[in-house]
């Protein structure tokens, strides 16, 4: 695991100035679902108790998810993991910590059905309850077939996908700007030398792949086994899809429990047990205002009517 995870490391500094790329500034999405995805992930009507919406524990003006720990269901019941931003997550390799919905359409559906989130059992009787309260002539307008499950999952996807937050100082830096200070740039150098861009890469700076917690010092902080509970594999065990790191002075707490609140913490955890490595008050520092520069805009798609 070592040799491999070195090797990345090398290829990763190698490679650098291709391993990480701008978000878009625009992205194409059908706006007419967009626009009732949006209505549907705003409305606690997709709740058993009318209590719960998907914006209940993703907040679209800051980092993308609730601020806590774990999430809060209905009832007061409480999730099992830290809630992941929904921000750029068109971009992931899959979606939730163990990557167990293979895309959107899959993933917006999981919290409809889960009794601790949004606790529906019943799918004939969701759909009776959208009728009732106006959905089936909106549906219509933007489906032939009018109001369905699949419609439904289809219409929060398409809102989702269009969560895109460009322009972080970071990727105007990117495209040739001069923007980024000299503190930030040294910042940015130590996230490559040190080997942080190794797992962080891509358009996401992270999303792309899986990655075991605990690479170099074992770090056992839950009972969540990660991919292991979707593949049942033992090497699977601890391993969790790479968090992106954009938005990420948005997204406390951090790691897949939320039970660490600094970024800089973060930071220094993040080094010791995935890298080997004790990080000097100097270099965390430096990698942590880095960090600062991944915040994007708003979303475009939030403004929309």
């Amino acid at each position: 695991m070592r040799i491999v995870f070195l090797l990345c490391s090398f290829l990763s500094l190698f490679f650098a100035s291709e391993l990480i790329t701008p978000l878009p500034l625009h992205i194409n999405y059908d706006k007419s679902k967009a626009i009732l995805g949006k209505k549907l992930f705003f409305d606690p009507v997709l709740s058993k108790d009318n209590t719960i919406s998907c914006a209940h524990c993703h907040n679209l003006q800051e980092g993308g998810d609730d601020g806590l720990e774990v999430s809060v269901g209905i009832d007061g019941k409480l999730g099992s993991i830290n809630a992941p931003t929904v921000l750029n997550s068109v971009y992931n390799i899959a979606q939730f910590w163990d990557g167990r919905a293979k895309n959107l359409q899959a993933q917006a559906i999981e919290p409809i059905h889960n009794p601790v989130e949004m606790g529906i059992e019943d799918t004939k009787a969701l759909l009776k309850k959208l009728k009732n309260n106006g959905y089936e002539k909106l549906f219509f307008e933007v489906y032939t077939d009018g109001l369905s499950l699949k419609n439904l999952v289809d219409a929060i996807a398409e809102f989702e996908k269009a969560l895109i937050t460009p322009n972080s100082r970071f990727d105007r830096y990117l495209k040739g700007e001069s923007i980024l200070s000299q503190e930030e740039l040294s910042g940015y150098e130590l996230f490559k030398s040190i080997g942080c861009i190794s797992c962080h890469n891509g358009i996401l700076l992270g999303g792309n792949f899986y990655q075991k917690v605990g690479i170099y010092e074992p770090y056992y902080a839950d009972e969540n086994l990660g991919r292991f509970s979707v593949t049942k594999l033992e090497e699977d065990k601890y391993y969790f899809k790479v968090p992106t790191l954009r938005n990420i002075s948005k997204t406390a707490p951090y790691l897949h429990h939320g039970k660490v609140t600094s970024l800089k913490d973060t930071i220094q955890i993040m080094a010791y047990h995935q890298l080997g490595r004790e990080l000097e008050t100097l270099e965390r520092d430096l990698i942590y205002k880095f960090l600062l520069t991944l915040d994007g805009d708003i979303p475009e798609i939030l403004n929309e009517k």
